[in-house]
Order: C-alpha cells, then structure tokens, then sequence
C-alpha cells in the first residue's frame, strides 16, 4: 500500500444500521442522511470511506456506491470488510468460496471494480491464516483489492498472519478507554510497516461527553441501542477521568488529538450528523504534543478494562 495514509477516515457503519446487528438495520442513517455525510466529508478533505458488507445488511456499501454514480468523485479510497453474515441465519466467516462470493458482492453494490483494502472483520479459527493470505492475493491478482488485512484482531494472531501472508493493515478498537492494542498489536504494526487504524476512537460516545455520572443515556445514543460492549464503563474512575477530559476543552476534540498524537495512527471516525466532523478536523489540525498527551494518558491509566 502507499505509505502517505491519511489520518482521518470516514466511517459508515451506521449507514442504513448499526454496524452489522441484524437487529438495528433500517435504523442508521438513512440514504439521504448519509449523502450529507459523504458530502461534508469529501468537502472537508476527507477522502478515504470505511465500510463493510454486513453493514445494514449490505445497505451501507450500497448508499456508498449511489454516492459515487451522483457524485463521480476522483481520488475517493475504500475500505470494505467480511466475516458477519449479512442477516439472521445467514452464512458468515473466511471460508475462501464465501470470501470470493462477498468480494463480488461488495464491489456489486458499490458500483466500482476494485477496494483499495479489504479486511477480515473478525478473526476465523475454522480458517488457516495462509489459507486467508492465499484468497486475498488471489484477489489482488485479479485487480478486485488492491491490499488487505485484519480487523479486530490480536497480537498474537497478527504475529501468525504476518508469517504467511503480505497484510497491510490493521483495523482495533482503540481510545483513551480502551489501549490493549498498545501491548503487541500497534508495536507490530511499526515494526513491520502496516497501516493501523483506530476504529471506536470515541468508545462509542463515551468520549464526547453525552454520558453523565447518575444520568440516563440519551435516547438514540448506543447505550440505548447497543449497551453490551460499553457497560464496564459506568464505573466512577471513568467518570472521574470523563471530568478531567472535559476540563482540557471539547472532550471529542481532546480524545482525537490524543490518538493523533501517535504519528503511528489513523482514525476511523463514524458521525451521525455532518457537525460531528468538527472535532476530528479540529484534532487533526491540533494533535497533542508528546507532553500532552502522556499527562492525558496517565488520567486515563485507572480505567477499568472490558
């Protein structure tokens, strides 16, 4: 892949859905709320989209390519994923022949004829690591990606796939309230010259200041709508930490900043509105400077692990 990354990319889980919870598709963006999205970002600078094909079950790439057919913008990178079945009941991991058959699918509804980068969204033990490395290079060999990698995946299984196949990137979870990638994943991400990607650099709205200690979560936010991944967060060192974010200045912006303060990082930004652009163009703009950011750190090292 080329070594000039942007920093900031734009995320579309919650195009069409919630990520890719059969439970929640219809209940994200709809196609006209994601074209402002699209819009806002491509007119910010922002030029490199992230989705997946379980996205809304498949609606997410598909707002994505009516984008491109109205909008014909040059220069616009994608990122797409597999591994999720597209609903309830359906097929879902790495097996070769799915990841074939989902490949055509993605580039299908997203109207082009190669992604820059494709992802394994999720780790698959029924799927040897150069089993995987040997479908994704045969669809770079047949111009269909142009690089591929990993997503939610550890240290320890990155070491294994870099053993046996050209992985380009990586896609963690990654935030003040979530570091574990700082241990082995991002360490072998800058030893061996991969892309990583923060994706969740907010942990899910924690990080932007909608959550108050003895408050109910606002309606429509993902506590409401997806709590399970962000429960071990009602914890008090959160909320003292929380508190000390937000006397730094726009807890977003900070958070942001933060993580692109590690030249090393990219990040995966996913607004529901175009004014939340703001403070990853802010961040962006203003990354924390190495003092900074490890006072910040330090905050944040009492936070209890998921």
């Amino acid at each position: 892949m080329e070594r000039a990354y942007p920093r900031v990319i734009l995320g579309c889980g919650s195009f069409g859905g919630v990520g890719s919870a059969p439970a929640l598709f219809g209940r994200g963006e709809t196609l006209e709320q994601a074209f402002e999205l699209m819009d806002a970002a491509w007119e910010a600078g922002i030029t490199w989209f992230d989705t997946a094909d379980a996205y809304g079950g498949g609606r997410s790439e598909t707002f994505i390519g009516e984008w491109i057919r109205a909008r014909r913008p040059e220069g616009l990178r994608i990122t797409t994923k597999t591994f999720a079945p597209m609903d309830e009941g359906e097929d879902y991991g790495l097996a070769p022949d799915r990841v074939r058959r989902q490949i055509d699918a993605s580039l299908g509804r997203l109207g082009v004829e190669r992604v820059d980068l494709y992802l394994a969204h999720a780790w698959d033990d029924e799927v040897l690591a150069a089993e995987l490395a040997g479908v994704f290079e045969e669809l770079v060999a047949a111009g269909k990606i142009a690089a591929y990698g990993l997503s939610n995946v550890d240290g320890a299984t990155l070491a294994d796939a870099l053993e046996v196949g050209s992985f380009a990137a990586v896609q963690d979870s990654y935030s003040l309230l979530d570091r574990e990638v700082e241990q082995e994943v991002l360490p072998l991400c800058g030893a061996n010259g991969l892309w990583f990607q923060a994706f969740s650099p907010l942990a899910g709205g924690w990080l932007t200041g909608k959550y108050r200690r003895d408050a109910p979560a606002p309606e429509g936010s993902r506590m409401t709508l997806r709590p399970g991944p962000y429960e071990h967060l009602q914890d008090d060192r959160v909320y003292d930490a929380l508190e000390e974010l937000e006397r730094r200045g726009d807890p977003a912006t900070v958070a942001l900043a933060w993580l692109l303060g590690d030249e090393r990082v990219s990040v995966v930004v996913g607004p529901r509105r175009p004014a939340q652009l703001e403070p990853a163009l802010a961040a962006l703009a203003g990354p924390l400077p190495p003092d900074e950011r490890e006072a910040l750190t330090a905050e944040f090292r009492l936070v209890p692990e998921s």
